[in-house]
């Protein structure tokens, strides 16, 4: 099996579908999930596979944007390994899915804002550069960074204030 790289997107084409991005995190915050989406692009710049958080509304601790994407872009791809594709996420991936990126063998990750708790690219704690990632994926972050941060840390100001009220 051939093996592609990861398309190159100008800073135009990597704006343009983190602003979709961020623009469906907004209405995943409204159904009470954290506001985080994902895409998987293949080689081409077709999305292959999209996902949202969706732990709280499936019961599923799995349920984060970027597992969600991984699962439907394996089942379209019809192989587990990604090395010629790229993910766009709207925050940092926690270690969890940093792993499972390593282990897909993503070939490069866009984030816009840094989750400095959990974050496992970076913020927190970077599984990519761990002597035990067997796979080095291209890290690109800070795309859209603080329009991505003012969504996340509004949501969560909206819901501590929703729940010191109750």
């Amino acid at each position: 099996m051939q093996v592609g790289r990861p398309i190159k997107l100008n800073d135009t084409q990597t704006k343009r579908w983190m602003l979709i991005l961020l623009k469906r995190a907004k209405e995943v915050g409204k159904t009470g999930e954290i506001p985080v989406t994902a895409i998987i692009l293949d080689d081409k710049g077709h999305c292959i596979g999209h996902g949202r958080n969706n732990r709280n509304k499936m019961n599923d601790p799995l349920g984060h944007a970027e597992l969600v994407a991984l699962r439907q872009a394996a089942w379209v791809k019809k192989d587990w390994r990604f090395n010629e594709c790229t993910l766009i996420v709207t925050l940092e991936p926690c270690q969890m899915c940093a792993g499972a990126l390593i282990q897909a063998r993503m070939g490069k990750v866009i984030f816009a804002a840094e989750d400095k708790k959990r974050g496992g690219l970076g913020g927190a704690i970077d599984l990519s550069t761990d002597k035990s990632a067997h796979h080095k994926m291209v890290i690109e972050k800070g795309v859209m960074r603080d329009q991505a941060k003012k969504g996340i840390e509004m949501w969560f100001a909206l819901k501590r204030k929703k729940f010191i009220k109750t």
